[in-house]
């Protein structure tokens, strides 16, 4: 049987994996085995902070969301409620824009949910 030699294929994989670690510190940049460490470790946190995004985005929108809706005399979860019953299907994030961007507009919409 042949011997099969993989020097060019471990090298292609050092190469990529060093040049994910550019700019990390000391030896995490330049040594194989602790740049891998790093860059692995670093694409875990990478994954983790895509879902965190989507939470904490969420949470700015309900934030803002219930600012304006006080600011029209309704908690949220009464202008949610009240949009649920009467078939007003806007998105978390439409309302957040429209209570930051456009105020008349969204008491347009908090008028129509507490109908």
């Amino acid at each position: 049987m042949a011997r099969v030699k993989t020097g060019r294929i471990t090298k292609k994989k050092h190469k990529k994996v060093l040049k994910m670690a550019k700019g990390y510190f000391g030896a995490k940049s330049i040594r194989f085995r602790m740049a891998n460490q790093a860059v692995m470790k670093s694409l875990m946190y990478a994954y983790v902070g895509r879902k965190n995004k989507k939470r904490d985005f969420r949470s700015l929108w309900i934030a803002r969301i219930n600012a304006g809706a006080r600011a029209n005399g309704v908690n949220y979860s009464t202008l949610i409620s009240g949009m649920k019953k009467n078939n007003i299907t806007l998105n978390r994030k439409m309302l957040a824009e429209m209570a930051v961007s456009d105020p008349d507009g969204f008491a347009e919409v908090v008028k129509a949910a507490t109908k």
